[in-house]
């Protein structure tokens, strides 16, 4: 006779169970990290309740996104002293970021109190079908808007002119005319089109002419864009990297950069770049060299071999290149690659809100 447990199962039957449930645990993991992965090809799931006209000379149309105020009225806004942009990663999931930039912002207490924020959305078409979306919204490829590649539809205008049309927004002395300063922060996917919309971006002169700063926030991307061939080395040194094929072509070098990144030469950006404004924010436990959502091409891979040593690595390049560099950079303890704890650590709301008490707290690295 079978002997049965206290539970009143058979022994037999139990260690079948056990085995199903190992099983099942492992193929969840499995599942998890497959579903991260691939993440960015299912359709959003929630879309900006707000839109803005895009219009550019090679066309126009309406980007999605999410803000604390509305946006797409006439409305005076005079008790708005600053503004923060919040660019979501590959998943475009604004929403997630909306909530969070939220949080930062509750969390920054008085020093967000005359905060705009503002988070946009790069859709894609997948994203326009699932919902509905009108014709005239929006959508980049998957991953393109991350370095400023032209829309699919319903227009080729480049996620940097979107960028540019909200910032033409905030230069509207009628529309805000208290405000002092527009934060551009990006986090993972959000912090590539951050950093290269940095280099190349054309709508911080209208807010510089009315007397607004511009700071950006470049929050564990994968890659940065370089200003030469040269690339990190294992004993620090930085060197030609030509065995890696494509190594230098745009978004990671200046090889066959889209026609908005063409208005300079690249020494001519390099050396506004240098005199911007600008934040790195690296995870301290970011060090992941098979993170699901870490590009890892050989383009990418020549920068690094994780998203905390490529951003060590960019920093250093651009000190070598510039002793004179004012740009900061910043180690944040114990957080891994989480757009959540990123923005809302003592670093981030420094860099987001001018928080003095996350300034107390974030020290310079």
């Amino acid at each position: 006779m079978t002997r049965k447990t206290s539970e009143g199962l058979p022994a037999l039957a139990r260690a079948g169970l056990r085995a199903l449930h190992l099983a099942l645990l492992a193929c969840a993991c499995l599942a998890h990290a497959a579903d991260e992965n691939a993440g960015n090809h299912r359709p959003v799931q929630a879309v900006g309740d707000q839109r803005l006209a895009v219009r550019s000379l090679s066309g126009q149309g309406q980007l999605a996104l999410y803000a604390s105020r509305r946006l797409d009225s006439n409305e005076v806004l005079d008790d708005v002293d600053r503004a923060v942009l919040v660019f979501h990663g590959r998943l475009r999931d604004a929403e997630v970021y909306w909530r969070s930039a939220q949080k930062a912002a509750q969390a920054a207490g008085s020093a967000a109190a005359h905060t705009l924020l503002v988070v946009p959305q790069f859709l894609a078409e997948r994203d326009v079908v699932a919902h509905g979306l009108a014709p005239e919204t929006l959508r980049w490829s998957l991953e393109g808007w991350m370095g400023g590649d032209t829309a699919l539809a319903p227009a080729p205008v480049s996620s940097f002119e979107a960028i540019d049309a909200v910032l033409a927004v905030l230069a509207d002395r009628r529309r805000f005319p208290k405000l002092t300063q527009v934060v551009v922060a990006g986090h993972s996917g959000g912090g590539q089109v951050v950093q290269r919309y940095a280099v190349v971006g054309q709508g911080e002169a209208a807010l510089a002419a009315r007397g607004v700063k511009v700071r950006y926030v470049v929050a564990n991307p994968s890659s940065y864009l370089y200003f030469s061939p040269d690339r990190p080395r294992s004993d620090g040194s930085f060197g030609d990297a030509a065995a890696c094929a494509g190594f230098n072509q745009w978004k990671y070098g200046w090889a066959d950069a889209p026609a908005y990144a063409q208005q300079l030469a690249a020494a001519d950006y390099e050396s506004r770049y240098v005199k911007r404004d600008v934040t790195y924010l690296l995870g301290g436990n970011d060090v992941d060299p098979h993170h699901p959502a870490l590009d890892r091409s050989c383009a990418a891979e020549a920068q690094g071999p994780f998203r905390l040593a490529r951003g060590r690595s960019y920093f250093d390049y651009l000190r070598q290149r510039h002793p004179d560099l004012a740009q900061t950079q910043h180690v944040v303890p114990g957080v891994g690659h989480d757009g959540d704890r990123m923005l809302g650590s003592a670093c981030g709301r420094a860099a987001l809100f001018d928080d003095p008490q996350g300034r107390a707290g974030c020290d310079a690295k």
